[in-house]
């Protein structure tokens, strides 16, 4: 029965890693979606969140099974508990990737993002991907240093998300309220992506450690 029953605490990694992939696939075509005004694409990202949405109930459901049949403690504990969290954010990054590609899809045929603007998007798309690469990693190798890795990451997308606010407040802003209201939801979405994936490298490191740092608050 304890082989079944840590087969089954393996098999919860599993589950977390392909949602890392799912979301990091979504995030690509969101992104992909919003530069170029590919509306089929965008259509995609936002149906296919319901995939995400499924692997995280049947997580859920998977950890309240074992905690009610099996009452783990200590390390097995710790397990469960950050698996739980995990998906969580995993599923919220889900829905941020689908915030993006709803705004291509609300903007379509124009592209919501101005040409001034286009390499900032390129940069915070290709950190988010990058981010959640190293977040399944995480998750599958429970590498203590990598996930201190995404920290460094994380700031590089703060450092991204300011500059976009810079062109929006600067005087030669010539794209009007609507465009600006735009881009400051899809800074906050990429910017809340990455905040989703510290979380994630962080319960890792309580996961092998037993030690937890300070969340980073999101919402």
């Amino acid at each position: 029965m304890r082989d079944a029953y840590h087969s089954e605490l393996e098999a919860l990694t599993d589950r977390l890693v392909e949602m890392t992939r799912l979301v990091r696939s979504a995030m690509s075509r969101g992104t992909t979606a919003l530069l170029d005004a590919d509306l089929q694409l965008a259509e995609s990202v936002i149906s296919q969140d319901a995939e995400v949405d499924r692997i995280y109930n049947e997580v859920e459901a998977s950890i309240y099974e074992l905690m009610a049949r099996q009452q783990p403690v200590a390390v097995d504990l710790r397990t469960v508990v950050t698996a739980l969290r995990m998906a969580a954010d995993l599923e919220r990054m889900g829905d941020l990737a689908e915030h993006i590609a709803k705004i291509a899809r609300m903007r379509h045929p124009e592209s919501a993002i101005p040409a001034e603007l286009r390499d900032t998007i390129v940069q915070m798309g290709s950190i988010a991907e990058n981010l959640i690469t190293k977040t399944g990693s995480c998750i599958a190798s429970r590498d203590v240093e990598l996930a201190k890795e995404l920290e460094d990451d994380d700031d590089e997308m703060d450092r991204l998300h300011r500059r976009l606010f810079r062109v929006l407040l600067s005087k030669d802003w010539s794209h009007g309220i609507e465009a600006a209201i735009d881009i400051t939801l899809t800074g906050r979405y990429y910017e809340r992506y990455a905040d989703h994936a510290v979380r994630v490298a962080r319960d890792v490191v309580y996961l092998v450690t037993g030690t937890r740092e300070e969340d980073v608050p999101v919402v």
